[in-house]
């Protein structure tokens, strides 16, 4: 089979009726149409454009995440330490607490600075000797 036929006919319309009058049977079929080097050319350049927009755009993404980043991140923290609070019903605390050996019982117990027993646990042999300001307490002599 010839590779090209009707190309001696420059009009379209020509050309056409040639093949329709040469043939055998029309009929539509679907196939891979080559572009020309003009064509490809022009898609190249098109490319290029739509690739430096492209470009132009990711980076005002990247900077308008950067923004939004940076005013979530202190929220997303906020919420994180809240959600911890509800969680454990308690923060950690680090103050000045105050033991108290109780010798009858044999307990320690440690209180914060608002007298609220935080702390209890039994006490150890050490604890249990005598000091005088437990001996004071048990007297009740106080200057």
């Amino acid at each position: 089979m010839q590779k090209s036929l009707g190309k001696e006919y420059a009009d379209e319309r020509q050309r056409v009726s040639f093949l329709k009058d040469n043939c055998d049977s029309v009929e539509e079929k679907g196939y891979m149409k080559r572009y020309t080097p003009e064509q490809i050319q022009a898609m190249k350049e098109q490319l290029a454009e739509t690739s430096i927009k492209i470009n132009d755009i990711e980076t005002e993404k990247k900077e308008v995440v950067k923004e939004f980043k940076a005013r979530v991140d202190p929220l997303l923290d906020e919420r994180k330490e809240l959600l911890k609070g509800i969680k454990e019903k308690a923060e950690y605390t680090k103050e000045i607490c105050y033991k108290f050996v109780d010798t009858d019982e044999k307990m320690v117990g440690f209180y914060n600075a608002d007298g609220d027993l935080i702390e209890s646990r039994p006490a150890s042999p050490d604890e249990l000797q005598g000091t005088i300001f437990q001996i004071n307490r048990k007297t009740g002599t106080n200057d």
